[in-house]
């Protein structure tokens, strides 16, 4: 009798290991802890960015703009500065867009709604610039347009348009230069290449728009 108590116990007792094995095997696992994401990342990828815009950038033929007007719609618009440097819009008509920056051309547009609207609350904002060119004209090498990547001489351009041709007058380079941000006014100023490459003159900065012309 005591030898079958035993193996009753015994076989009572192997079903609860079994049991409580099985209840361990089957027991969830916590989950593995995810990495930290990367912020401007999204499943793996990089999310775009989009380049600002300097406060004192100016804006320049070819620029496309927004203009927000706050709770106007027929006045909020996206415009283009067309190549004589003006925008349209709704009740202003034209208005000069060229070497202001965002702000000053916000600050214009605002002025000029007062007269129908009272206290406009306008936003201007930058969708897409257009590179800043100069104008390498007449006896070079690679006559046409070079964009400004920063600040550049007029020795700077005139190596990236390759060169003088056989019969340039190096001597007498004209640059013309818009007057006061007026297109239809333009300066002209003189220079040397040959006194420029001797280092008797300090170098000469280009502006957006300068027309360098090599007889």
């Amino acid at each position: 009798m005591t030898t079958l108590t035993a193996r009753i116990g015994a076989i009572l007792l192997g079903g609860l290991l079994v049991a409580s094995s099985a209840g361990a095997q089957s027991a969830p696992q916590p989950a593995p802890a995810q990495p930290p994401q990367t912020p401007g990342a999204s499943n793996g990828r990089s999310l775009p960015r989009v380049a600002p815009i300097e406060p004192d950038y100016r804006l320049s033929p070819g620029d496309k703009l927004r203009v927000e007007v706050y709770k106007d719609a027929q006045l909020s618009q996206s415009l283009q500065v067309r190549p004589d440097g003006k925008v349209t819009l709704p009740l202003i008509g034209d208005i000069v867009a060229t070497d202001l920056t965002p702000i000053q051309l916000r600050d214009r547009i605002t002025n000029s709604l007062k007269e129908y609207i009272t206290n406009p609350v306008v936003t201007v904002i930058v969708v897409e610039s257009s590179p800043v060119m100069v104008y390498v004209m007449g006896e070079v090498m690679q006559p046409g347009s070079i964009p400004m990547r920063g600040p550049m001489t007029v020795l700077q351009a005139l190596a990236m348009a390759g060169g003088f041709r056989e019969f340039a007058n190096p001597k007498n380079i004209r640059i013309l230069r818009k007057a006061g941000g007026v297109l239809q006014s333009v300066d002209t100023i003189r220079f040397n290449y040959n006194e420029a490459v001797k280092g008797n003159l300090a170098p000469v900065f280009l502006q957006p728009g300068d027309m360098i012309v090599v007889p």
